[in-house]
């Protein structure tokens, strides 16, 4: 189980510190390098339009990889997903920036962030399904939510990276200090290679890869898992959205509208992903004890009464609030969701279209996830400066999912409120 839980989160640390380091160099330095001009707004807004490019792209990713998962094996989608996401990574590291080559760094910067995407479209599913599919059916909750827990831990990675080169003097961090975070991905690049290479493949994987199958499991999935596809979807907008949201348009809000040093966010990001790890492996213990869905149902109700009071502790502008603000609206929202989100969407599909199903569904609903920072500036921009559409938007998603999870046709196990001999 460790080495399974092991290979499934390495590999998902570097998908979400990879998604990370390119959502705070859009918020922080993309749009001077890569975008110049008069108007910091305007390249900040067409950094994220490429951070936004990225997820259009995953889908493609999570059927090619979802269908190779279904039929060759999860083990062999993950080594080369990790190959994928850490060369696109890689190589942004190493551009030259559009001073140096003009029109063509925008257009390659865009184009490995596509590759990014069609990696990190398989990743989730492989990652979450290497874990559960090895553990005990009552346990699935706790490690199902081991590789989720990677998603904090990128967090923490990357804006402790970009809070370490962002000491340097202003200038030094835009002509090389921006590229080490990029740079420093082959490591888990190699560790991933490494460890996933050790793990077997899943057992429920090995009963169902000799079946006589008829049809591709693409097919077989609109055919016979179309409707929990669609629900999942519409399930998982909650989670994208508030996190791309917290994440990234409020580290964007917090120093380009309200003018509060960028070190104050950072720092801020920084503890609440190192909050994030540890909360994680909780909730999905919780999962296991009271049921994946009552947890999400609760999630997806904190994610809408957090909405607004996220940005009126920002609009306070001071360090504390910034604080609390990061910290309770993460924690409390995209984190709790996440954590049980892979052992609760397990449960919506048969093993021979799983890694299909949970891959499309993952991605297909990241497409909000990735224009959440675009239309956010959109709609603050509408709204005269204010938070408020921003702040309904999410909280109406939040609606959107919690009609999708209460209406999903997921079987759970009864509640097992103490601990069994």
């Amino acid at each position: 189980m460790m080495k399974a839980a092991t290979a499934g989160t390495i590999g998902s640390l570097l998908e979400w510190y990879d998604f990370y380091v390119f959502a705070t160099a859009s918020a922080l330095v993309f749009g001077q390098l890569f975008f110049p001009g008069n108007d910091r707004v305007a390249g900040t807004i067409a950094s994220f339009g490429v951070f936004a490019a990225g997820f259009l792209s995953r889908p493609l990713g999570g059927i090619l990889f979802g269908h190779i998962g279904d039929t060759l094996g999860r083990r062999t989608s993950l080594l080369i997903t990790v190959g994928v996401i850490g060369a696109g990574t890689f190589l942004i590291g190493l551009l030259p920036t559009y001073h140096q080559i003009g029109i063509w760094a925008p257009i390659l910067l865009t184009l490995l962030r596509v590759l990014q995407g069609v990696g990190l479209g398989g990743e989730y599913a492989g990652a979450s399904l290497i874990a559960i599919e090895h553990a005990p059916r009552s346990e699935r909750g706790f490690w199902g939510s081991l590789p989720q827990a990677a998603s904090p831990a990128g967090l923490l990675l990357a804006a402790g990276a970009f809070g370490l080169v962002s000491l340097l003097p202003h200038d030094a961090f835009l002509a090389w200090g921006w590229r080490a975070p990029f740079l420093v991905s082959a490591v888990m690049v190699f560790a991933g290679l490494y460890i996933r290479l050790q793990v077997q493949e899943t057992p429920e994987f090995n009963r169902t890869k000799d079946a006589n199958k008829d049809e591709a499991p693409g097919a077989e999935l609109l055919r016979t898992h179309w409707w929990n596809a669609l629900l999942a979807t519409g399930a998982r907008l909650a989670e994208t959205v508030s996190g791309n949201m917290i994440k990234s348009f409020g580290l964007t809000y917090a120093t380009l509208q309200l003018k509060l040093p960028q070190e104050v966010a950072l720092t801020a990001l920084t503890a609440t992903a190192a909050i994030g790890v540890l909360a994680t492996p909780f909730y999905g213990m919780l999962g296991d004890r009271i049921g994946q869905r009552r947890v999400y149902l609760g999630g997806c109700v904190l994610v809408g009464a957090i909405a607004l009071p996220f940005f009126m502790l920002l609009d306070m502008r001071t360090a504390t609030a910034v604080w609390v603000a990061f910290i309770v609206a993460y924690n409390f929202g995209p984190t709790l969701l996440l954590s049980v989100q892979p052992s609760l969407f397990t449960k919506m599909f048969d093993p021979g279209v799983r890694y299909t199903g949970m891959s499309v569904a993952y991605q297909v609903s990241s497409i909000a996830g990735g224009f959440t920072p675009l239309l956010s500036l959109w709609l603050l921009k509408l709204s005269g400066g204010t938070p408020w559409l921003v702040a309904t938007f999410l909280i109406a998603v939040a609606v959107v999912s919690f009609a999708s999870v209460g209406s999903a046709l997921v079987m759970e196990p009864r509640p097992r409120l103490l601990p069994t001999a």
